[in-house]
């Protein structure tokens, strides 16, 4: 068919065949993704990716290991989150306050020793204040000591899958072997964001006061860019300066994080550089919801002769502008699937591609329970199963 369209295309080249090749040059060109280079930061490290699909669209030095200096308090009040939804903790219980927390060095939120501090406070010392005082503080009460909770860090750290990241304390003073990446960074935020999003509110609060002192966020950007609603700043002079931002613009949320800039201006000015080039040249679409019947399969031997497929969480896409309705889904099922099955179990893959290209792929699941039929339709479907495999 193509060497056809061909000969009949070089054919008419003196009738109008110039035009039609010329418009076929320029299809092509436009199937194409036109989006410039990524920008350069005078950085360290940084990365940038989309919060709902993980999609990494651009990143440098991701996965070195990095001193996180206050960025380290990004897991402190991770772990405070965890607890409070656990119900282990509540928001009004009472933290009493250590020589330790009060003796704390860096920036503080000015706890006094052996004052009653409330988990609602010390969480806004962490997060807005990135009170020294206020991580030690949170430490002790969740696990006794700060070396214990250091430990607790690291489990929940291999837990959500940070490969380059090693804690020693709460608060993210320079220590030996105290380390993270950009990209392990950035997966604790998607985590924060997606699990807690009440708490994350307190992310975009410009200051807080505590013992009649205001102290302003750091987060420059919460007050240049109304499109950005968190995360955390972190300086120390092994580190450099570095954010871990966040943005939500027309429902596509995207984070980035910057380690080792020269200065807290040059850690935002670098940050709103991948922000920009994220929302202007990228879109994120849901493709499929959660639990969404997806397709419906023969099941053999089963009280239902059909079952039903689909996704255990929303499925996004993040693609460069325009290329949406490019994309194509391919559903990769399990042949001859047969009961009992359990709502879960899963019995293919959904592809979807740009092109050649795979952008994101999910298990396929059950999203029903369906038992075993009786004797006689088993033995049935037994048979019918054996001749077309037989002729198959």
């Amino acid at each position: 068919m193509f060497v056809l369209s061909f000969k009949r295309l070089v054919m008419s080249f003196f009738s109008g065949g110039v035009l039609i090749v010329a418009l076929l040059a320029s299809t092509l060109v436009q199937a194409q993704p036109m989006i410039p280079a990524a920008p350069q930061l005078s950085a360290t490290a940084w990365i940038l990716i989309d919060a709902n699909s993980g999609k990494v669209i651009t990143e440098h030095n991701a996965d070195k290991r990095i001193p996180p200096a206050s960025l380290t308090k990004m897991m402190t009040s991770y772990l405070l989150e965890y607890e409070l939804k656990q119900g282990n903790v509540s928001l009004e219980d009472k933290v009493r306050v250590s020589i330790k927390a009060w003796r704390m060095p860096g920036s503080r939120m000015f706890i006094r020793e052996g004052t009653y501090v409330s988990i609602s406070d010390l969480l806004r010392g962490v997060i807005i204040q990135s009170g020294n005082d206020a991580s030690v503080a949170v430490a002790e009460h969740l696990a006794g000591s700060e070396e214990s909770f250091a430990d607790m860090m690291n489990q929940h750290a291999r837990a959500l899958g940070m490969k380059n990241t090693q804690f020693r304390n709460s608060t993210g003073l320079p220590e030996d072997d105290h380390y993270s990446s950009a990209r392990d960074l950035a997966l604790l935020s998607q985590v924060k964001i997606q699990d807690y999003p009440d708490h994350y509110a307190i992310y975009s609060e410009k200051e807080f006061t505590y013992n009649n002192i205001t102290q302003s966020n750091r987060n420059r950007l919460l007050w240049r860019d109304e499109t950005v609603d968190g995360l955390k700043t972190g300086h120390t002079d092994a580190a450099g300066y570095c954010l871990a931002a966040s943005a939500e613009d027309k429902g596509m949320r995207l984070i980035s994080v910057v380690m080792g800039a020269r200065s807290e201006e040059g850690r935002a000015q670098e940050s709103q550089k991948l922000l920009t080039y994220g929302f202007r040249y990228f879109e994120t679409t849901r493709l499929y919801e959660q639990y969404q019947v997806l397709n419906k399969v023969k099941l053999w031997k089963g009280v239902e002769d059909t079952l039903q497929l689909g996704v255990t969480e929303d499925l996004y896409a993040t693609l460069p502008r325009g290329h949406v309705d490019k994309l194509n889904a391919d559903m990769q099922i399990n042949p001859n699937i047969q009961a009992p099955i359990r709502a879960g179990d899963q019995l293919g893959r959904l592809v979807v591609r740009l092109g050649d290209d795979i952008i994101t792929q999910k298990p396929l699941v059950a999203l029903d329970n369906i038992d075993k039929a009786g004797f006689f339709k088993s033995l049935w479907h037994s048979l019918v199963m054996f001749f077309i495999n037989l002729f198959s």
